[in-house]
């Protein structure tokens, strides 16, 4: 049997690791805005937690590319619309000088254009969060984002004992259906899959990506450019086609059922132990029983657990899942999760997953029909 050495000492935990802020050097935090209030509330709140510390403050992009020629950081909060550069054009410049640092996108445009945040997602910002209107930075907000901040930071403990092996399960097998799941740093992630993914595989995709309701139109338009197949925002009974992407929309689980010989979508609101809406588990679990396990499955970066209890049920049914390997995640919580619990055929970054299954669709793809 072979095994991965990708390592997981806490399934479900952001990053997949458990932080002691007292054992652990301070995370360092740049902020990027030209708003002076929306500065001074997160560097207060960056100096109100042991275990961050505030690496600089940026008025401008150009400013903050300067500071980080000469200052490490670990998390860079950035702002999208600012004057001169602006954070979309300065952020390959900015990750080109932090390759490590994770970029948390904090602006009013992650509401207002959804376009321009999911740009900078498919460009490497590892995760987004609106920045509220002045006056509006209350507790639950400034709990939210400490919290971002903790789940992209780098770990920082030193283990005192080599981490587990995972175990990867037995070979692939052919399937009716591809199914993908992410979440936080998801965008990059599936940018990287379906570049690497043959142009016809012979079967629907479906995704589920973690996203707010109003960036989906303009999520489906990028999942239609990355991945060269036409894309739309699933609906209550639409028909499973080969090479079509079929999206959850941010309101409802995506499901397949089965109808006759035929697979088609099928939407629910029902809640779920991880609370994700869409989640990733019902849209597995129900592949198990409308395929009969005929069904790959793969899971992407992204914080906590979704996704494992379907993959449980997808791989008792004879289906596979692969997953994103932890260096190459933005948090490896997902995937984590699925390898800690000997779920996955494979541990990989994503353009490596999509040449791992790459077989399994020459049939299929000749074929130009679903896999019975």
């Amino acid at each position: 049997m072979d095994h991965a050495t990708d390592p997981l000492t806490a399934p479900g935990t952001a990053g997949g690791h458990a932080t002691d802020a007292r054992e652990a050097a301070p995370v360092r935090v740049l902020v990027v805005d030209d708003s002076l209030v929306a500065r001074a509330v997160y560097a207060r709140l960056i100096a109100a937690e042991s275990d961050f510390a505030l690496a600089g403050q940026a008025s401008t992009a150009e400013e903050a590319l300067e500071m980080l020629r000469i200052t490490g950081v670990d998390v860079i909060l950035l702002d999208l619309q600012m004057p001169g550069m602006g954070g979309l054009d300065a952020l390959p410049k900015m990750m080109a000088l932090a390759p490590k640092a994770r970029v948390l996108v904090v602006s009013s445009l992650t509401v207002e254009g959804g376009e321009h945040t999911l740009a900078a997602l498919a460009l490497g910002a590892a995760d987004t969060l609106p920045k509220p209107e002045p006056g509006r930075y209350d507790s639950e907000y400034r709990a939210m984002l400490v919290d971002r901040i903790r789940a992209l930071c780098p770990r920082r403990t030193q283990r005192t004992a080599p981490p587990p092996r995972m175990a990867v399960r037995a070979a692939l097998r052919p399937a009716r259906v591809l199914a993908i799941g992410a979440s936080t740093g998801g965008i990059l992630a599936l940018r990287q899959f379906f570049e690497s993914l043959p142009p016809r595989i012979g079967m629907p995709i479906l995704v589920t990506q973690h996203l707010p309701a109003s960036f989906l139109p303009a999520f489906v338009g990028q999942i239609a450019r990355f991945s060269g197949r036409p894309a739309r925002l699933a609906e209550n009974g639409m028909l499973l086609a080969a090479d079509e992407v079929l999206i959850a929309p941010g309101t409802a689980h995506l499901e397949v059922a089965a109808r006759g010989e035929e697979l088609v979508a099928r939407l629910t609101k029902a809640s779920t132990g991880t609370g994700c809406m869409p989640s990733v588990d019902p849209m597995l679990a129900s592949l198990a029983q409308a395929t009969g396990g005929k069904a790959l499955a793969v899971v992407l970066t992204g914080m906590g657990r979704d996704g494992t209890e379907g993959a449980q049920s997808l791989v008792a049914a004879g289906g596979s899942v692969l997953v994103q390997d932890e260096a190459s995640s933005a948090v490896w919580g997902m995937p984590g999760s699925i390898a800690g619990a000997g779920l996955a055929s494979a541990i990989l970054p994503p353009a490596e997953l999509a040449r791992r299954i790459r077989p399994l669709f020459a049939d299929s793809a000749k074929a130009g029909q679903l896999a019975g």
